[in-house]
C-alpha cells in the first residue's frame, strides 16, 4: 500500500514565513544605514548624547503608534525581558557602539559586531532550548568567515583610528556585541507575551532613561552640532530604531533566535556598500569577496531542508 503524503505547508504559514523574512530584510538593510549614521554623526555628537537622541527620536515615534494602535503597558510576563533588553541593547549596545565608531571604521565595526550572531546562537541554545541545526552552523561559518574578510580588508586599507585606539575601538564593539547578543535572548521570551510593538516600545523607552545622564551633554552639543549630524541622529532614532527594531521583533517572533542572529551576516556586506556609496570609501575586492560569503551564509543559515518543507 502506497503511503500518504506529509501534508504541504498551509497557505498561512508560508505567509507568515514571506512576512518574517520580508520583516528581516528591512532590518538588515537599515541596520547597515546605521553603521554609516553613526559614524557621520560622531563628528559632532558624543557617544553616549548621540544614543540618548537617537533614542528619543525612536522613542517619540514608537510612543505615538503605541498610542494610536491602543497597546497599553505590556503583560507583567513580559516585562522582565523587556527591561532586559532595554537596558542592555537599547542602552549598552548603542554608547558602546557609537563609542566604537569613532576608533574604527564603519565596516570594520559591523564586522565586529556581528559576532553577535555566534552568541545568539550559543546563548539560544543553552538558555532557550534552541537547536543548533547543521544548515544554521554552516551558515554562520560561512558568513563569520566572510564578516572576517570584510573587517581585514578594510583595515588593511585605512580604518578609523590606529594603534590603542583601534584596539580600544575594537573593544567596545565586542562590548557591543555581546550587549546585542544578550538583548536578543532577553527579547526572544517576551515576544510569547506581548507584541513586537510593546517589546520595542518600551524597550526603547528603557534605553533612554538609562541614558538621560548624558542629557546635559545633548543639549549642548545639539546647540553647536551642523544640521546634517543632527538630521543623522534623528535618522537614526526614526528608522534604525523605530522601524527596523520592530520589524527585528516581527520577524523574531516568527522564527529562532540563531536563525534570526544569522541573518544580520549580511550587514557588513551592505556597510561596505553604504560606506562606499556615502562615505566614499571604495571597497577592495577582498572586502567585495567577504561581502558575497556574508550573503551567502544567511541563505544557506536561513534555507531549509526540503524534507521540512514537505511536512
Amino acid at each position: 500500500m502506497t503511503p500518504p503524503s506529509a501534508p504541504a505547508v498551509s497557505v498561512p504559514d508560508r505567509r507568515a514565513r514571506r512576512l518574517g523574512a520580508v520583516a528581516a530584510s528591512v532590518t538588515v538593510v537599515l541596520w547597515a544605514s546605521a553603521f554609516v549614521s553613526i559614524r557621520s554623526a560622531g563628528s559632532a555628537y558624543s557617544p553616549g548624547a548621540l544614543a540618548l537622541g537617537r533614542l528619543l527620536a525612536g522613542a517619540v515615534v514608537l510612543g505615538a503608534l503605541l498610542l494610536v494602535r491602543r497597546e497599553g503597558l505590556p503583560p507583567r510576563a513580559a516585562r522582565p525581558g523587556i527591561l532586559v533588553s532595554g537596558v542592555l541593547w537599547f542602552g549598552v549596545y548603542m554608547v558602546a557602539l557609537n563609542w566604537g565608531e569613532q576608533k574604527v571604521d564603519a565596516g570594520t565595526a559591523a564586522m565586529v559586531v556581528n559576532i553577535g550572531p555566534v552568541l545568539i546562537a550559543l546563548l539560544g541554545a543553552r538558555l532557550l532550548g534552541e537547536a543548533l541545526p547543521p544548515r544554521l552552523l554552516a551558515g554562520m561559518a560561512v558568513s563569520f568567515a566572510g564578516a572576517v574578510t570584510v573587517g581585514l580588508s578594510l583595515s588593511a586599507g585605512g580604518g578609523g583610528g590606529t594603534g590603542a585606539g583601534s584596539v580600544l575601538g575594537v573593544l567596545l564593539c565586542v562590548v557591543a556585541a555581546a550587549a546585542y547578543a544578550c538583548g536578543v535572548v532577553a527579547q526572544k521570551p517576551a515576544l510569547a507575551h506581548a507584541s513586537p510593538l510593546q517589546v520595542t516600545g518600551y524597550g526603547c523607552l528603557v534605553g533612554a532613561v538609562c541614558c538621560l545622564p548624558f542629557a546635559g551633554q545633548l543639549a549642548g552639543e545639539a546647540a553647536r552640532a551642523p544640521l546634517p549630524a543632527t538630521l543623522n541622529m534623528v535618522y537614526l532614532g526614526v528608522f534604525p530604531t523605530a522601524l527596523a527594531f520592530t520589524t527585528w521583533a516581527y520577524a523574531l517572533a516568527r522564527t529562532t533566535a540563531g536563525r534570526m542572529g544569522a541573518t544580520t551576516y549580511a550587514v557588513p556586506a551592505l556597510v561596505v556598500l553604504l560606506s562606499w556609496g556615502v562615505l566614499h570609501e571604495l571597497p577592495a575586492p577582498a572586502a567585495l569577496a567577504g561581502g558575497a560569503l556574508c550573503l551567502a551564509g544567511v541563505a544557506v543559515a536561513r534555507s531549509r531542508p526540503r524534507a521540512a518543507d514537505r511536512r
